[in-house]
């Protein structure tokens, strides 16, 4: 691979949750829900085909609870569980991504964004072009010359300049934000009545979020100057919750995700278990990869 190979690094967590909200309920005719599945595929191969990158991977969260569990019990506590009908189809995604040949990154303990980021920041240290393909605003503090974050679902691609413009900090300066915001989907606590703009103002006055904390006797509104003093432990507990890792010790490099040719016949045998008829019918033609990908929708049985 060249110096400027691109490797997409696929959020395949946040990916599949929104597949699985995006589509009306499908199952094969064996009953299995498939919609999920259908979207993710889908997002997949329109990926492949636009796209064709270099390298590709999809990470998911890995089993078990995680350190920033251990830190704050009640972190992300207020998401509901998994529901059963998305559960049953995990499954079926490895399976897709087994016979593309898409290599599954998961690790014990760990939540999808840090093995990412830590794939990503790796792998632009390799001379690598990476684009994390995530809804996640999180991956965002990853955001570098060499590392772009893409939102497949509102079309709009994440660099520095994009960080900048729309939240007025760094994209290294990311967490320091959240860490006064907090972010209620992940239920960490912030500072109450903390919002974008006072947490962009605080940080760009005093240039980090320890100099806040430090000169927290400067803040002029008195409201803020004690809320801040009042919830100093806990903007360095939320802090340590937002702050990605990027330093995971992985057992893939970049070149391990280098793009391979699927095995057509598991995915067309697959496809048609899934009921994907369609989308069988379009993957087996020669030119499947240069048509448009508005045709490749697929359709389950049921629909």
């Amino acid at each position: 691979m060249t110096s400027e190979a691109r490797l997409f690094l696929v959020d395949g967590s946040s990916n599949l949750y929104r597949a699985f909200h995006a589509l009306p309920p499908l199952s094969n005719t064996q009953g299995l829900p498939t919609h999920a599945t259908l979207g993710f595929t889908s997002m997949l191969l329109k990926l492949l085909r636009e796209d064709a990158p270099e390298a590709l991977a999809v990470a998911f969260d890995g089993p078990g609870p995680t350190v920033r569990h251990h830190l704050f019990t009640e972190y992300k506590a207020n998401r509901p569980p998994m529901p059963d009908a998305l559960a049953q189809q995990i499954p079926s995604v490895h399976q897709v991504l087994q016979a593309m040949r898409v290599p599954v990154l998961m690790v014990s303990g760990e939540e999808a964004d840090d093995i990412l980021a830590s794939a990503a920041v790796r792998a632009a240290g390799e001379g690598f072009r990476v684009v994390l393909l995530s809804g996640d605003k999180d991956l965002l503090q990853v955001v570098d010359e060499r590392i772009v974050v893409r939102d497949t679902m509102k079309g709009k691609t994440w660099g520095q300049a994009e960080v900048e413009q729309r939240y007025g900090v760094s994209p290294r300066q990311f967490p320091e934000l959240l860490a006064l915001t907090g972010d209620s989907i992940d239920n960490i606590p912030g500072v109450p009545g903390v919002g974008d703009k006072t947490a962009r103002d605080l940080l760009q006055r005093f240039g980090s979020l320890e100099a806040v904390l430090e000169r927290a006797g400067e803040i002029a509104s008195p409201k803020l100057r004690e809320a801040v003093r009042a919830h100093a432990e806990q903007i360095r507990l939320s802090m340590r919750l937002a702050t990605i890792r990027t330093d995971l010790p992985l057992p893939w490099g970049a070149r391990d995700f280098r793009r391979t040719a699927p095995d057509v016949p598991a995915v067309l045998a697959l496809f048609r278990e899934l009921g994907f008829a369609r989308l069988a019918e379009q993957f087996s033609q020669p030119a499947f990869f240069t048509e448009d990908p508005a045709k490749n929708a697929g359709k389950s049985k049921s629909q």
